[in-house]
């Protein structure tokens, strides 16, 4: 811009010199001006004394550095954005290559920002895909890890590592991406753990059908938290202060016995006394055929497969976590403090 304005100026001084100065009529000048600034060495338009000669070579000089000013820098911006835009795509290329057992959000509307908000807080790493360029910026300017594409597609899905993530959740607008988007990644891995968003009773029932692990309605969802706080108000703060927030005392983890890593496969809980050693309570056991046990007593059987859901402090689950030893790559979700 500065190196326009600056020609522009040079190109005004030349005309109004050879104008008045040299007396010569307005396109006689102007033209006089253009081909001296463009060094095309057509000559004198007219005859030109001592003065009328200095003046031309000055211009002539003054031309050329802002030519030669004007063209650096277009060739400087130009180099340094195909270097830059090279850089943030290797960059770009290097971190969703470096991803494992990391969370995929497909979606960056309200439910997927607060999906966001809720990983974040629990200190999981995730990658947010989002087809708006828009929502790509936000969800970068909020410090998250973000790939514009669309996530219907399979190249999207195998750029963001789908074969190495342990879940990915559907929060697109529309049904039928979201159904897409889980079928995409159920096929590129099979055990990825999905989360699908569903608007409607019969999207919900299709994208179960299509293998999502679990489908979540806003609308029926909402229903049933505003019925639970109507009529059980205390209880649903107590869930929802253990469920979320990075504030919290209490948390609310699960954990996947491994039969080769766990010692206490085969025992029952009394013999095994996690709620001892830990201080974390084991409110409930998955067994590895779904079944699901809910205030499990002293004589519950450990079994290889089963998910312990338990309850207690950050210190109480980092020590549990020590104790069942270490968990492989499905145990889902794991607090940044614990």
């Amino acid at each position: 811009m500065a190196g326009a304005i600056a020609l522009g100026g040079v190109l005004i001084l030349g005309t109004l010199w050879y104008r008045f100065v040299e007396g010569w009529s307005w396109e006689d000048a102007a033209y006089m001006t253009v081909i001296t600034l463009a060094t095309v060495g057509y000559g004198e338009t007219n005859p030109l004394g001592s003065r009328g000669r200095l003046f031309t070579i000055a211009l002539i000089l003054l031309g050329v550095i802002n030519l030669g000013y004007i063209v650096n820098r277009f060739t400087e911006a130009v180099i340094q954005g195909y270097f830059q835009q090279g850089i943030r795509l290797r960059q770009q290329r290097r971190l969703m290559e470096s991803l494992s057992e990391h969370y995929i959000i497909c979606g960056f509307s309200r439910t997927g920002r607060q999906i966001a908000k809720e990983f974040r807080a629990e200190g999981v790493t995730f990658v947010v895909i989002d087809s708006d360029a828009d929502s790509i910026e936000r969800a970068q300017a909020e410090g998250h890890t973000a790939f514009q594409g669309d996530a219907t597609l399979d190249d999207t899905l195998l750029r963001v590592g789908i074969e190495r993530a342990i879940c990915l959740v559907a929060a697109l607008p529309s049904d039928a991406e979201n159904l897409y988007t889980v079928l995409s990644a159920k096929t590129l891995n099979p055990r990825i753990r999905a989360i699908a968003r569903a608007s409607t009773e019969e999207a919900l029932q299709k994208l179960q059908r299509g293998g999502a692990d679990a489908v979540i309605s806003p609308y029926i969802t909402g229903g049933k938290r505003m019925a639970a706080a109507a009529l059980r108000p205390q209880v649903l703060d107590f869930v929802d202060g253990i469920l979320t927030g990075a504030d919290r005392q209490l948390y609310m983890e699960e954990f996947l016995l491994d039969p080769a890593l766990c010692p206490f496969v085969g025992q029952s809980l009394q013999k095994a006394k996690l709620r001892s050693q830990s201080g974390a309570l084991v409110l409930a056991i998955r067994r590895i055929d779904g079944m699901l046990i809910g205030g499990p007593t002293g004589d519950t059987v450990l079994m290889p497969g089963d998910t312990l859901i338990c309850m207690g402090t950050a210190d109480q689950l980092r020590t549990l976590n020590q104790i069942l030893g270490p968990i492989g790559s499905q145990q889902l979700r794991k607090p940044k403090n614990i």
